[in-house]
């Protein structure tokens, strides 16, 4: 099963695309970021976002999406907003695909990989790099994310 993970965001957006096999073995495909104008409007960002998820879904075929929810604390509002958008269009895009979508929540992504919750960033991209055999933990923080919520929902289909 192929799937994509998606790590929103309205200036980079990361991705992770892993291959997992029946006996829980996990490869990654491809993992990047997709960059988007920081000086361009919302709208414009969004339109660029809509259009680059297609073209990477069409190039890599996954047969899920995994995105993670959208958390929001009350100091963070505004990163949720700005979240949200972009979760949306993720959720267009892979519905227009008529690919299967897990949304998961950053919690559940971290226990799963971590066995906690609240894990670091850093603890986060040395449990990645260990399930995948990479030789160095995924960086920057945007894909080490999509990986992780790729990795998690591949964890929930096993």
């Amino acid at each position: 099963m192929r799937i994509l993970g998606v790590d929103p965001g309205l200036q980079r957006t990361g991705y992770g695309c892993v291959d997992c096999g029946r006996t829980g073995s996990v490869r990654v495909v491809e993992a990047g970021i997709l960059r988007l104008q920081a000086r361009a409007t919302v709208a414009a960002r969004l339109v660029a976002l809509e259009r680059d998820l297609t073209e990477l879904i069409a190039e890599l075929r996954p047969h899920r999406v995994a995105v993670e929810q959208v958390f929001v604390h009350a100091k963070h509002v505004r990163t949720a907003v700005i979240m949200a958008h972009a979760r949306g269009v993720i959720l267009l895009a892979a519905a227009r695909a008529d690919i299967p979508i897990s949304e998961i929540a950053p919690t559940a992504v971290k226990s799963s990989l971590t066995g906690n919750g609240h894990a670091t960033k850093r603890q986060m991209q040395l449990a990645i790099a260990a399930r995948c055999g990479l030789a160095k933990p995924p960086s920057p923080a945007d894909v080490a994310d999509a990986l992780a919520v790729a990795l998690a929902d591949a964890n929930r289909q096993h």
